[in-house]
């Protein structure tokens, strides 16, 4: 039998908290593999949209995910798919998953540890992108270190207004401004044009940007990058598809990967004047951390539905 777990469902299962446990731990864990990140993807025939096929393997986990994607940038949510989650035994289908929350849950969760670990002591942050992944990585920060004053900006003013009322924040007019009023920057965008660049910014700041994901998404210029401490989840994918390779700079530009900086390998920021970047590209392992914890508790809660695909 498989379990199938909508969007209401996770939202019921998923936990900040202990999401941003798992993917800490599997920080951790992830290299013990040995196998690389992959990313299987396609261009569909139709305006600004994508397929991707993505696979997770995380060492301590008997099981395995596949999510199956569509991105339809002018969609609500611009995101569907599904995540198959597989049994590494006999293969079994254990669960089929919503992956719009799933990767809305850990892009943002891990972008918020990343912040946490990276950023200044400052309580100003301003948000560019008020779509789903901004909502998670203020739900994580507020676990991991809640902020004081807040700014926000999006393409969309009434998007803006509204997000800005639901967090006590203000919205501004443009992603400049956003860093004039900020000391930390969140960007998740669909942008392919840089939205900020050196002379936006000063001297001890910290960017999040979740919007080089594939190839042509670009939110920070090239010399924002070369300025700052840039940190990444994997190198390889970030110098063939992440912001590295969206600026034009070297695989050499990214400093070191977030893992490296959890265990204390790279010692991170290491002033109140470094400027520091965070560009995840988002890593397969991290769809089965919170596809693995998910299942677990709806396997003891009788969540979701249940269905049988050989009868």
């Amino acid at each position: 039998m498989t379990r199938v777990l909508t969007r209401s469902d996770l939202e019921s299962l998923l936990d900040p908290a202990a999401c941003i446990a798992a993917l800490r731990d599997g920080f951790d864990r992830a290299g013990e593999s040995g196998l690389p990140g992959r990313r299987i993807r396609t261009d569909l025939p139709f305006p600004g949209t994508a397929t991707a096929l993505i696979p997770g393997l995380l060492p301590g986990i008997e099981a395995y995910t596949v999510k199956v994607n569509a991105k339809f940038p002018g969609a609500q949510p611009a995101l569907r798919g599904v995540i198959c989650l597989h049994s590494g035994r006999d293969g079994e289908l254990l669960a089929l998953l919503d992956s719009a929350t799933v990767t809305a849950w850990r892009t943002g969760l891990a972008a918020a540890l990343g912040t946490a670990v990276l950023a200044g002591a400052s309580e100003r942050l301003g948000v560019v992108g008020t779509g789903a992944q901004a909502e998670l990585m203020l739900r994580g920060l507020a676990v991991l270190r809640p902020w004081r004053d807040l700014v926000v900006h999006d393409s969309d003013a009434e998007r803006a207004a509204a997000f800005a009322a639901r967090h006590r924040g203000r919205a501004t007019d443009s992603a400049a401004a956003v860093a004039a009023a900020a000391d930390t920057v969140l960007l998740a965008t669909w942008s392919r044009e840089p939205l900020l660049r050196l002379a936006d910014t000063r001297p001890g700041q910290h960017f999040t940007s979740l919007g080089a994901d594939e190839p042509g998404k670009q939110e920070l210029a090239a010399d924002l990058l070369a300025a700052g401490l840039l940190v990444v989840d994997d190198r390889d994918l970030a110098a063939r598809t992440g912001a590295p390779a969206a600026a034009g700079l070297p695989a050499s530009a990214a400093a070191a990967t977030l893992a490296e900086v959890l265990r204390g390998e790279h010692p991170g920021r290491t002033g109140p004047a470094t400027r520091t970047v965070y560009a995840p590209v988002g890593l397969p392992w991290q769809d089965l951390a919170l596809a693995w914890a998910a299942y677990q508790r709806a396997e003891r809660d009788q969540v979701g539905s249940r269905v049988d695909l050989l009868g």
